[in-house]
């Protein structure tokens, strides 16, 4: 195994905190990513890594050495692939984990005009609606929405996104329509509970500046977007909702926007990649497009 090799399997051990993982991920054995970093602590002479039965992490001496790893590994992607980008573009495949409704309704709509456009590229495009670990899925760019944990990786802010406040026009026509949200103690709500935590999420509003907050009774609770829009077709409660998600429901009279001037904040929208040194040429390209995308088309 040449230097770099080494150099990329000691990264990956330190980003999955364990050899197995690091192995599944590589495609390789676990005894020879074992072998790799026991080959490179003799090479720099210094321990790098704490080994545990649970957990591997670096040691002071390792995660040191582990960004200039990212730096080195980087700066020999960028240079090998110097020449072949001004000839023939960004090539290879990238794996892209976005949220449901995005996912298909603005990207995958929009995929073919970027394909056309980099005919040497691939994407793997992973719709789901849960937090997935980039490294240990090898996947190269995910899309957020909402507040971020502090997770290590590098974020790329794409903007805010607005919600809404809906409710079928069958609903209004029995309940009345809210103005303001004191209005809500007569009304119900679809309660939307997070499909990680199983919380149900309250009623949220800005009001001069300040997130207010409030549960809202509600008979019905789901834990899916499309669920979530289901109901509120059904005439079932009012929800919260991005307006890009209910466009098509608006125009055609199926749902109806209430209380404008009470809206919730804004949920940030950001791009996560697994390292914290330079881009991949193709990710790059993918990431610059996907910003401009969802700009135009939802922001």
């Amino acid at each position: 195994m040449d230097r770099i090799d080494l150099f990329r399997t000691f990264t990956r051990v330190v980003e999955c905190a364990s050899f197995t993982r690091a192995a599944d991920t590589l495609g390789m054995p676990r005894s020879s990513v074992s072998a790799a970093v026991i080959e490179l602590e003799a090479r720099v002479g210094a321990r790098l890594l704490h080994r545990t039965t649970r957990k591997v992490s670096p040691t002071q001496d390792g995660a040191a050495f582990y960004e200039r790893c990212l730096r080195l590994i980087a700066d020999v992607e960028e240079t090998e692939g110097l020449f072949r980008q001004t000839s023939v573009g960004p090539s290879g495949s990238l794996r892209i984990d976005v949220p449901g409704r995005i996912g298909r309704l603005i990207i995958a709509p929009a995929l073919p005009e970027f394909l056309a456009r980099h005919p040497q590229l691939d994407i793997e495009l992973r719709v789901t609606d849960r937090a997935v670990n980039l490294v240990e899925e090898s996947v190269d760019c995910v899309l957020r929405v909402g507040p971020l944990s502090d997770s290590g990786l590098i974020a790329r802010k794409i903007g805010d996104l607005p919600l809404i406040n809906v409710a079928s026009p069958g609903y209004l026509d029995q309940y009345g329509t809210p103005g303001a949200p004191d209005d809500l103690g007569a009304h119900l709500a679809v309660n939307y509970a997070s499909p990680s935590t199983g919380r149900v999420e309250d009623w949220e509003w800005v009001d001069d500046g300040e997130v207010r907050m409030m549960p809202v009774r509600g008979r019905v609770s789901v834990n899916s977007a499309e669920a979530y829009i289901a109901c509120c077709l059904a005439g079932l409660g009012l929800i919260q909702i991005p307006a890009y998600d209910v466009t098509r429901h608006l125009d055609a009279g199926e749902l109806v926007e209430v209380m404008p001037e009470h809206r919730a904040a804004p949920m940030p929208m950001t791009l996560l990649y697994p390292h914290r040194q330079h881009l991949s040429r193709r990710l790059q390209v993918f990431a610059d497009w996907l910003e401009q995308l969802l700009k135009r088309e939802i922001l």
